[in-house]
Parts: C-alpha cells; sequence; structure tokens
C-alpha cells in the first residue's frame, strides 16, 4: 500500500482534467488485444481495421505500450495545463520533453521489459530529433483511432467530473477520494493506494492532485509522479458502460423543418463515423450531394472531418449530439 500525504496546500491544489494523451495508451492495448471487450467492442470492430490498414500497429506505440499492462513512459503522458488541454497542446509537450526525462523513463522501461526495441533504442540516443516522429505517429492516431469519436468521449469525461465536483462542494474533497474508486481510501489528511507496490511520497510525487478521468482504463487505477508536476491519477470514469449504446433515434421531421431532409438523413446515418462514399451507400445519395451536404454541416459545427490514410471520415459533434438528443425528447 502506498500513501501520499496532504497539507493543506495539497487539499488546495486537486483538481480535474480531461486529458486526451491519457487515452491513447489503454486503447492502444484494446486495439491490440485478441481478448473481446465487453464493452467497447462496438469500437474496437471499427477502428481495428483502419489502424491496422495504417500501420499503427506496428509503430512507435507498439514499443512503448506494453500490450500486458504495466509501465508507459510517464513523458507520453504531460500534465495538463489546464482543465481540457487540446491534443496538439499535449503533442507539444511530448515533443519538448527535457532529454534526460525521456532516457530516465525508457531506462525504467527497459526494466520492466528486459530490453528496448529499435525504435526506442534511436530515440534514447536522439531524444529531440526523434520527438517529433513520435508526435506525428500520435496525431495519425489520435485522428484516426480517437478523433472521430472524441465528442461521444468527451460528454462521458465531463458528466463524470460534474459528478464528483457536485460530490465535493456537498460533502467535502475526502468524500470525493473515498468515493472514487476501491483501491483508494482517505484517512487523516492522506491517500492511500492499496494496490500500489511503490511508495509515493510529497519528494517525489510533487505538490496536489491532478484527477484525470478516462473512459479506456480501467478497472485499475494509472499513476503518473514525476516532480515538479503534481501527481496524476486516472481512474474509470461514471458512465463508460453506455458510452457506445445506441442513440435514440431523432424525430427526423422535426428536425427536417429545419436543416432539410438529407442533412438530417445524414447526421442520422453519423451514429457511426464514415466517409462520403460510405454514406453516399448507406443513404442512397450522390457522393457529390453527400459531400456538399457535409460541407454544410461541418461549416455550422455540427460535423467533424478526420483524416484516415486517403480518405476523411465525418464524426458528430457534441453540438450534434445535443441536437439529436433534443430532437428524440
Amino acid at each position: 500500500m502506498a500513501e501520499l500525504a496532504f497539507s493543506t496546500s495539497d487539499l488546495a491544489q486537486v483538481r480535474f482534467a480531461v486529458s486526451p494523451m491519457w487515452e491513447v495508451a489503454p486503447s492502444f492495448r484494446l486495439l491490440t488485444s485478441t481478448a473481446a471487450h465487453p464493452i467497447h467492442r462496438p469500437w474496437v470492430d471499427q477502428v481495428r481495421p483502419r489502424m491496422v490498414a495504417a500501420g499503427l500497429d506496428r509503430g512507435w506505440l507498439r514499443e512503448l505500450v506494453p500490450l500486458t499492462g504495466g509501465y508507459v513512459p510517464d513523458f507520453l503522458n504531460p500534465a495538463p495545463a489546464g482543465p481540457a488541454p487540446t491534443p496538439a497542446a499535449e503533442r507539444d509537450a511530448i515533443r519538448a520533453s527535457p532529454a534526460d526525462r525521456v532516457r530516465k523513463d525508457l531506462d525504467h522501461l527497459a526494466r520492466h521489459q528486459g530490453s528496448l526495441g529499435p525504435r526506442l533504442r534511436a530515440l534514447r540516443n536522439d531524444p529531440q530529433g526523434l520527438l517529433a516522429k513520435l508526435a506525428e505517429e500520435l496525431e495519425t492516431y489520435w485522428e484516426l483511432v480517437l478523433a472521430p469519436y472524441w465528442a461521444r468521449i468527451r460528454a462521458v469525461l465531463d458528466a463524470d467530473i460534474l459528478h464528483r465536483a457536485r460530490l465535493a462542494a456537498e460533502h467535502g474533497t475526502g468524500h470525493l477520494l473515498n468515493d472514487l474508486h476501491t483501491s483508494l481510501s482517505w484517512d487523516d489528511d492522506a491517500l492511500r493506494i492499496s494496490n500500489r507496490k511503490q511508495p509515493l511520497t510529497r519528494t517525489t510525487a510533487g505538490t496536489g492532485l491532478l484527477l484525470i478521468p478516462s473512459v479506456f482504463t480501467g478497472p485499475g487505477l494509472r499513476t503518473r509522479t514525476t516532480p515538479p508536476d503534481p501527481p496524476q491519477l486516472a481512474y474509470p470514469a461514471r458512465g463508460v458502460g453506455s458510452l457506445w449504446a445506441k442513440r435514440p433515434v431523432a424525430r427526423t421531421d422535426t428536425l427536417s423543418a429545419v436543416l432539410g431532409r438529407s442533412r438530417t438523413l445524414l447526421l442520422s446515418e453519423l451514429e457511426i463515423p464514415a466517409s462520403t462514399t460510405q454514406l453516399a451507400h448507406r443513404t442512397g445519395l450522390s457522393p457529390a450531394g453527400v459531400s456538399q451536404y457535409l460541407t454544410a454541416l461541418r461549416n455550422a459545427g455540427l460535423v467533424s472531418a478526420h483524416r484516415a490514410g486517403r480518405s476523411v471520415l465525418y464524426a458528430r459533434t457534441a453540438a450534434a449530439e445535443s441536437l439529436l438528443q433534443a430532437a428524440s425528447a
């Protein structure tokens, strides 16, 4: 068991953040695992073929993320500077990782795995030269694997933070921490983590505490302790079980009066992110017509576009999800 002491100043610096990079490693493990996942299977079935076609299962992440669990280099999860950093901001932080930090993390990974692969040996020798290559792969992974689904994922993460912020407001920080995970307990100004073998002190962990809900982490906790950053604790978000459930069918007649029949049809079909060709096949609309309608929906902030190899995937935005939910009420 590890025990992290809290001063008054530490308690004052407990905060939440949504971090795109904290979703990368556990999502990659799911996609490269041979075991079926009961919750994330719909997402895995959609995404895995695209990931394999892009060669992402054979790139940097394959060497950086142990497939059976365990340590992931800390420089892949830079401490979020605010409540919701953009993926680009987090990639910039990774590019700016100090060389000694990268080498220390890779040495730690080598102790866990027994050795480093060829890419990581090269990265250890030349961090400043090769971090940009790693960041390029992370950008491709984000656009292909996570970005088309981010509106859904973000809704779950935001709802989790709202729930826990209310707990803290009504019952205090101690109650919040006790409720966060079964392996956590709060008592006598200290947070205890029952399944952590390594000691956890303020000397090794920094000040405050950064809580990061995650849809792909679970059922356990993931931690990052890299002073002077605050200790980071990623925990399974509430509501993950309903993440990929089909949404109620909207009343298309109501939306059609505002958006038009074809645009409404496309929004309904984007329950699953799709390309122009796929949408044309599923709706019977011409590819040129689909492209024109998608451009209008994108300009209105209802659709986002994400590069997937030679094609582009379109996905509903959070605004579109809210609109469809209101129409189905």
